[in-house]
């Protein structure tokens, strides 16, 4: 189903990047499948077989009138309850962030320190990763004090490891094998 989620999230954001509506997509789907997720009678009502496919865009329409989303988020959802795809809506707004941030050359960065970066650190930081990565960087921060100092960033697949802990253990495999 992997597949599939991405061709859906990939379709959504060849359409919204060329209307200009990618944010505002991202959002208003983020919402839909936050109602979504929080509703077991929408999800069996989408997902349910015995329930035609009108009767699904009615209450389609409906929610994404409430919602106040927009002419591209609402054909999308109908276009999901079309291919009977609704159990997909919580993937496909997860890979549609993902994809959207992709082609606009956006990373997101995990970075682990031992003890709170400073303002300035973290400039610095997001300034050498930008360098590193050609992307522009949306840096979360996080504690982790078996680091001992330095810190750890972990850029999708890559990681960054600049940690005490991660030196001092190289260093120790290096005398054992002198």
């Amino acid at each position: 189903m992997k597949s599939a989620t991405l061709r859906y999230a990939n379709a959504l954001a060849d359409i919204a990047l060329e209307q200009g509506a990618g944010e505002p997509a991202a959002k208003q789907l983020e919402s839909f499948g936050a109602a979504y997720a929080q509703s077991a009678e929408l999800r069996t009502f989408l997902g349910s077989p015995a329930v035609s496919v009108e009767a699904k865009h009615e209450v389609l329409e409906k929610i994404a009138k409430r919602l106040g989303a927009s002419k591209i988020i609402r054909n999308f959802l109908l276009v999901i309850a079309d291919h009977r795809r609704t159990q997909l809506i919580p993937e496909i707004a997860a890979a549609f962030q993902q994809v959207l941030r992709q082609r606009q050359g956006v990373a997101e960065a995990e970075v682990s320190s031992a003890v709170e970066l400073t303002a300035s650190q973290k400039k610095e930081l997001a300034a050498t990763l930008e360098r590193l990565t050609g992307k522009k960087i949306e840096p979360k921060y996080a504690l982790d004090p078996s680091l001992l100092g330095g810190a750890v960033v972990r850029i999708g697949d890559t990681i960054y490891d600049g940690s005490l802990r991660t030196r001092l253990n190289e260093m120790g495999a290096r005398l054992a094998v002198e």
